[in-house]
């Protein structure tokens, strides 16, 4: 079968190692199952994988890809939760949770098999191409929001670096939430567009907020630590996912970390329970994945070098 796929680790150009051509189609093994893959989306994920991060010389070579939607071997559209071995279905009760491709053969392919614990019904209000942005990016921001800073309608929220895939869903679920959203972006058309999406403002990094927030969504890092620090309330809430400008911050804010009772939280992933509930919230408000293109999945590498070079807004969707 036709994959895109990590043949080599490149820590300094990762997409050296990445390649397009046949696989071997994945066995049948007890409890798990095999899905046809109709539309699978970008991570930030598959870049780190690419220079090694999570993936070792030994699992080459890997099909990348940890997010997909598709049909399942009884005929049913559905999406996958693409933590291995968080629940021990499929793995027993003694393998660490691993995301997929970390340990197991990915979904930038024609076919992905996993746990059948794994694969949840597709809403049929989404289209393959919408489900497949949801188990990576979008249940991260969703896990940020609603579990770990534990915000409420009406409470104020800062989304750091509005164009990433983590950042963006945080800003459509946060205005279909009734949450007050500001964003930061570089770019003047980013901003622009996270407007649009119900952010209430949108500034450059580091800029002076109309307000301090109630939690903050820092997937960027030490760029923008300071400013987040800085922009919370007091008691107020810091989630961390990601730290795609660097994990050393020039400046730790520790004072103002204690003497204002802040709190830092650490938020990776989320559990088939979270995926559950954002793929019913998606479907019964209306709330729709921000994709910023589409390419057939022999094109991969130019999504890749889209994700890679950070010109894009939303995700980049994959089909087969």
């Amino acid at each position: 079968m036709f994959a895109a796929y990590a043949a080599r680790i490149d820590r300094d150009q990762p997409l050296s190692g990445l390649e397009l051509g046949e696989r071997p189609e994945p066995e049948a093994r007890p409890g798990w199952t095999t899905v046809n893959v109709k539309a699978a989306s970008l991570n930030h994920h598959d870049l780190w994988s690419l220079r090694g991060v999570g993936l070792g010389e030994e699992s080459l070579p890997m099909i990348l890809g940890c997010d997909a939607a598709g049909i399942d071997e009884d005929g049913n559209e559905v999406v996958l939760h693409s933590v291995i071995g968080q629940s021990g279905h499929g793995v027993g009760p003694k393998e660490p949770r691993s995301i997929l491709t970390e340990r197991y053969q990915g979904t930038f392919a024609e076919k992905v098999t996993v746990p059948s614990w794994n694969v949840l019904r597709k809403p049929e209000e989404l289209s393959f191409e919408e489900a497949a942005c949801l188990p990576t990016a979008w249940l991260t921001a969703y896990r940020m929001l609603f579990t770990n800073a534990g915000v409420r309608p009406g409470d104020s929220v800062l989304v750091q670096g509005a164009g990433g895939g983590v950042a963006t869903a945080a800003i459509v679920l946060g205005a279909a939430a009734g949450l007050r959203v500001l964003a930061t972006s570089r770019d003047e058309a980013k901003r622009a567009r996270a407007v649009e999406l119900g952010a209430e403002g949108a500034y450059e990094p580091g800029e002076r907020l109309p307000r301090r927030v109630d939690a903050v969504i820092e997937t960027v890092g030490a760029a923008t630590w300071s400013h987040s620090v800085k922009s919370l309330k007091p008691g107020g809430t810091l989630v961390i996912s990601g730290a795609t400008s660097g994990p050393n911050p020039k400046a730790a804010e520790l004072n103002r970390i204690f003497f204002l009772e802040l709190k830092v939280v650490g938020s990776t992933m989320g559990g088939k329970d979270e995926l559950e509930d954002l793929l019913s919230f998606c479907a019964a408000r209306g709330v729709r994945p921000v994709i910023d293109s589409v390419l057939p999945l022999d094109r991969a590498r130019e999504g890749f070098e889209k994700m890679a070079g950070g010109d894009l807004f939303g995700k980049v969707v994959l089909t087969v």
